[in-house]
């Protein structure tokens, strides 16, 4: 009795690891399907090929691997992080990054849209050095009380 369990429970390992590594295997002849999903010949054979590997002692990274080689680096749906992919990784970072900048720069442009209108009043009026100053320092505003510049910032400006 305790042998009967113990093959049905390695059938079910054998089984679970199988779909778990079929979920994440593309069809060479779909393209869209996992091999778990497609009814293709070459699916129903890779299957079998992933069962027989496991059942042969084969770790899930040497399954992955052999069918690496065979089929080329396409049939896995997660590609693995080198030069050729390092644009397909690093694309979702950069397009975050630049939506931030655009964000940050129309949040600046925002705050600063007042004074942009005061300056252009005056734009052509003739003005003394010191009412040049005294209108830059009415216009400038103020530090926010308790917010600290960020260090990269103060680097930056030179400060």
């Amino acid at each position: 009795m305790a042998s009967e369990d113990d093959a049905v429970k390695k059938a079910m390992i054998v089984d679970a690891r199988a779909r778990n590594i079929s979920h994440n295997v593309r069809c060479t002849e779909c393209g869209s399907q996992s091999i778990e999903d497609s009814q293709a010949d070459i699916a129903i054979l890779l299957r079998k090929l992933i069962r027989d590997e496991i059942q042969s002692g084969k770790t899930d990274k040497d399954i992955y691997k052999k069918l690496e080689d065979e089929f080329g680096e396409t049939v896995l749906y997660t590609p693995k992080f080198d030069m050729q992919t390092a644009a397909l990784w690093l694309l979702p970072l950069l397009i975050a990054g630049s939506a931030a900048g655009v964000w940050a720069y129309n949040r600046h442009k925002q705050k600063t849209n007042v004074h942009i209108m005061a300056l252009n009043l005056v734009r052509g009026v003739p003005l003394t050095p010191k009412e040049k100053e005294t209108m830059l320092d009415t216009l400038t505003p103020p530090h926010s009380q308790g917010a600290r510049t960020p260090f990269w910032w103060r680097r930056w400006q030179g400060q």
